[in-house]
């Protein structure tokens, strides 16, 4: 049996749940057509997905082909559970991009093709919806070619000419072959669809199972098995619990197999059960080969991203929350209490970042936005029987450095000794943080050194200007000293956390936001109201440009100036104008100033 996993991704309300259930309908492995909007689909499972008519938590579903088997992984759609879409993208073998046909490319289908460019993902378009009035395929194709580029081609097609040489004009083979023999061998297709250079669209209506068999026939067709090395490995992608509250890890097996009571090396945990899921139901099998995604009970030291077995990098994700809110407690509840059985909860929803605040004793909650507040309200009182709320949200800041300096970090008490030298050095915008060691092992056992890393790894540092997370800097160990009698492990933990912190005290800091990537499609009129309103939010931006009576204009702004703008651009086009925002990451704050006064941080 050959083995793909496909996942299928979409801006929210694009149809992405309704064409899961089409196409598993249609291939016969479901035998009742569900709706989103009668709350029975086979893969909305929690209450909250069939209240709230949106996909919250990553399905899987097994789909079977002739001889290929697929598991398909229905995303969320909605921004606020883009973490839990991300995590899926890197088990991936191939992507399925819904676009809605009535409303075109929107702004989270932009982030979507990014990130899928990113994981070097190949994608099949399914542009849903087609049944609605006033949808046009031509003008459709013209907006894919334009946003997504010139490999979009329009599959209704195949076998014309017309076809033929859309496929040929993507990539040198083709073209020669096209030009020699006036065709494209369908394994010259599969080929650029693989390596990303042709992305086949096929346009219907999930809703009324218009153009889902061909649609599935195109999947099968023109899709490649991936060859998996024999040794083991496999990427953790989710943590979930079942109804006993056991935990799960899914993962994708990326290489050999994982058996029944196999004990990781990496992890010291043995395999209790595997899983194979398809909507709520599951079978188990003693054993899961390469390419499948299974969930494996009995490990407890599992995170999503992990690698194991042959596969040791840890991937970090590129959307994180960017919004701070403070968790309202019940007076009868005890903070402390609480922050435990979240950080249970942090282990299946990793963007839910748990701070606990010492000095106010309070717990603050890292989340992407509104909805999913209001889905952790529903989870924490399903789960914890705990009614909760939450206050205003503030942004999150983050803290680098723009010069190089050394921290030295010294702990003596009675009988105790470590001392350890850092060097700081500014990293690339968005590198995060990279550790290295330029010391001598006559200087320093290579044991200490070890140890000194771990301790920079084993937890967010925090800068000296508002106490938030230091990032986008290169820490690298170049000297220290320990004592033959009197040094333990946990003295060279306070001589590094000072090093760094002696080093920050020292450096000239720079307080870092997150930033928006906008793009603004307004009536041409009102172009001069727009460009106004971006100057005012401290925004940049490019020319505009116009094309029959609608301005396009792009640029970037900080998002704590960005939050409320789409509201404005409904209100002042009357409904004309459209908003699309996409994360850019962090750059430096336009306002540090009144944020580093505002935080009032003492360090």
């Amino acid at each position: 049996m050959k083995r793909l996993v496909v996942g299928i991704l979409a801006h929210v309300d694009a149809g992405k749940t309704t064409l899961s259930e089409g196409m598993l309908y249609t291939s016969g492995n479901i035998r009742k057509f569900g709706r989103v909007d009668n709350g029975d689909a086979f893969l909305d499972t929690y209450a909250l997905e069939k209240a709230r008519g949106i996909t919250i938590f990553s399905k899987q579903a097994m789909l079977r082909l002739k001889d290929l088997e697929i598991t398909l992984l229905d995303t969320p759609g909605h921004v606020d559970f883009s973490a839990e879409m991300e995590r899926t993208l890197q088990v991936l073998d191939y992507a399925i991009l819904v676009i809605s046909g009535a409303d075109g490319v929107q702004g989270h289908t932009q982030t979507l093709w990014k990130l899928l460019r990113k994981y070097r993902i190949p994608v099949f378009l399914f542009i849903n919806k087609m049944d609605q009035p006033g949808t046009d395929e031509e003008k459709l194709m013209t907006e894919l070619k334009s946003r997504f580029g010139d490999g979009c081609v329009d599959f209704r097609m195949n076998g014309t000419e017309a076809f033929f040489e859309s496929v040929a004009m993507c990539g040198e083979t083709a073209l020669d072959e096209f030009l020699e023999t006036g065709k494209v061998a369908p394994c010259c297709v599969r080929g650029m669809i693989a390596e990303r250079k042709v992305f086949p669209c096929f346009f219907g209506s999930a809703l009324k199972l218009a153009g889902v068999r061909e649609f599935l026939d195109g999947i099968r067709d023109y899709t490649d098995i991936p060859q998996y090395p024999d040794i083991f490995g496999a990427r953790v992608f989710k943590i979930a619990r079942d109804d006993q509250g056991k935990r799960l890890t899914f993962l994708k097996v990326t290489g050999g197999s994982l058996k029944v009571k196999t004990v990781l090396p990496e992890l010291e945990e043995k395999v209790d059960q595997i899983r194979i899921y398809s909507g709520e139901k599951y079978e188990t099998t003693e054993e899961a080969g390469a390419g499948t995604v299974c969930a494996v009970t009995g490990l407890l030291a599992t995170l999503p991203g992990m690698g194991l077995g042959a596969l040791k990098q840890q991937t970090v994700p590129v959307l994180e929350p960017v919004l701070t809110y403070r968790l309202i407690l019940p007076e009868n509840v005890d903070a402390a209490v609480m922050l435990k059985k979240l950080e249970l909860l942090e282990e299946e929803e990793p963007e839910l970042h748990v701070i606990w605040n010492e000095k106010a004793k309070e717990i603050l909650v890292k989340v992407m936005g509104e909805v999913q507040i209001e889905v952790l309200k529903t989870l924490i009182a399903d789960r914890f029987g705990v009614s909760v709320d939450f206050g205003a949200g503030h942004i999150v800041y983050r803290e680098t450095i723009a010069d190089t300096v050394e921290g030295v970090g010294h702990f003596e008490p009675l009988r105790h000794y470590a001392e350890v030298h850092l060097k700081l050095e500014p990293g690339e915008p968005g590198s995060g943080l990279e550790f290295a060691a330029e010391c001598s092992e006559d200087v320093l056992a290579k044991n200490w050194q070890r140890l000194i890393l771990t301790h920079l790894k084993e937890k967010e540092h925090v800068g000296v200007l508002t106490g938030s997370v230091i990032t986008d800097m290169k820490i690298t160990l170049i000297a220290g000293r320990a004592h033959v009698k009197h040094t333990e492990g946990g003295d060279f933990r306070q001589a590094t956390y000072r090093a760094l912190r002696q080093g920050l005290m020292q450096a000239e800091n720079v307080l870092l936001e997150p930033w928006y990537d906008f793009k603004l499609e307004i009536p041409e009129e009102l172009i001069g109201r727009a460009m106004t309103d971006i100057d005012r939010r401290y925004g940049t931006m490019q020319p505009p440009e116009t094309d029959g009576g609608v301005a396009y204009l792009s640029g970037s702004a900080p998002v704590a100036e960005m939050q409320d703008y789409a509201k404005d651009v409904t209100a002042y086009t009357k409904g004309h104008g459209k908003l699309f925002l996409t994360l850019a990451g962090y750059r430096p704050c336009h306002n540090p100033e009144k944020v580093i006064e505002r935080i009032g941080y003492d360090p």
